[in-house]
């Protein structure tokens, strides 16, 4: 006859005790899965480590080559992209001494125009090796130096004559002869137009980069010198003769010139404060001031009423000298306003279309 077992025997205390156990570590194990996937989760998504990035630079190689030889002079390595012409020549200049910046010439083609300085190298750069020619343009001057000197020696020239130093004129002729007033008059007008010159170049212009080469002073500084001298020769001369028509004559002529005068500094003035719109700059446009005004008839007004001066000064000194500077210089500036013209008429085109050079309807 079976016996039915006791559940409180020791044997059903131990399967008991056996099967709660499994259930207890199954409990835990679900708990501790749940714990890890709650971390993960509030950890957010796991991201990989970023990669190191290299960054390369592409460098240049310039080749220097003569103009007219075709020879290669040298090649400068490892420019970089945002460099310069004008980095490119001073590293020219560390190969080769005797050939300082402003007198190193380069082009592209070799017919083409000289490159300005800060044009960028990799704005030419059609491959990674960019070939420029050099030439050698001289000893170079800043144009501030070139302006001093040019407009410095009539001033000084002019005074020199004025004194009548017994090494120009006969000593004993000076001292008995009579100055008439439009001689003083004269030189003051005549200084007056160049210390207005050289005030303007130290303080109100504003040069373009770059240099002019030393012969093109010397030829200035000649063409001024040497009419200077012939006109104050002929001024200060102890037997100059008035003008014809006397103290009217003098009077307006004056008045010409000192009008002039102040016209020439204020379009100065107007040319050097140039308003920007942009990055565009506008063409000056006429204000309150009277002597701006002829910004509406012409697109070089500075070269008017410079050639006004010259024409007054003839006018009032009534002397031959003058005479030809004067036309000379009418015809100088002339030249020079047409081809400044035409420079406004690519950048200011609706602006100075209707507009003449220098003089309305002639230039």
């Amino acid at each position: 006859m079976l016996k039915r077992q006791d559940p409180s025997t020791p044997e059903h205390s131990r399967d008991l005790a056996a099967h709660g156990g499994a259930l207890s570590m199954s409990h835990n194990d679900s708990r501790s899965i749940l714990n890890l996937s709650q971390l993960v989760l509030s950890a957010g998504q796991i991201k990989p480590s970023p990669a190191l990035k290299h960054s390369k630079i592409t460098y240049f190689e310039v080749e220097v080559v003569d103009v007219q030889s075709k020879k290669q002079i040298c090649i400068v390595d490892k420019v970089p992209p945002a460099s310069t012409i004008l980095d490119v020549k001073h590293k020219f200049h560390k190969a080769y001494p005797q050939w300082y910046p402003s007198r190193v010439g380069l082009q592209a083609e070799r017919n083409g125009p000289f490159l300005k300085d800060s044009i960028s190298i990799q704005s030419l750069a059609v491959s990674s090796i960019i070939t420029l020619y050099f030439t050698d343009l001289g000893q170079q001057v800043g144009w501030t130096t070139f302006f001093l000197t040019e407009y410095t020696g009539p001033l000084l020239i002019y005074l020199l004559f004025y004194i009548r130093l017994s090494t120009i004129y006969d000593h004993v002729e000076s001292r008995k002869s009579f100055r008439h007033p439009v001689v003083h008059l004269a030189c003051f007008c005549h200084c007056l137009h160049y210390i207005r010159h050289l005030l303007e170049t130290l303080f109100v212009h504003k040069f373009s980069e770059g240099h002019t080469p030393l012969k093109n002073m010397i030829k200035g500084c000649a063409f001024y010198w040497g009419f200077t001298s012939w006109i104050a020769y002929y001024i200060n001369h102890p037997r100059y003769t008035p003008p014809s028509f006397g103290h009217k004559q003098v009077s307006y002529a004056a008045l010409a010139f000192l009008m002039c005068e102040a016209g020439n500094h204020f379009i100065n003035v107007a040319l050097a404060h140039q308003t920007n719109s942009g990055n565009r700059t506008c063409f000056p446009s006429p204000t309150y001031n009277p002597f701006t005004w002829l910004f509406l008839l012409v697109s070089c007004p500075n070269y008017t009423y410079e050639a006004g001066s010259w024409i007054s000064f003839t006018v009032m000194t009534q002397t031959l000298p003058v005479g030809i500077f004067a036309f000379l210089m009418v015809i100088q500036m002339s030249l020079w306003a047409q081809k400044k013209h035409k420079l406004y008429l690519r950048r200011f085109y609706p602006e100075v279309r209707r507009k003449a050079a220098m003089i309305p309807i002639i230039f």
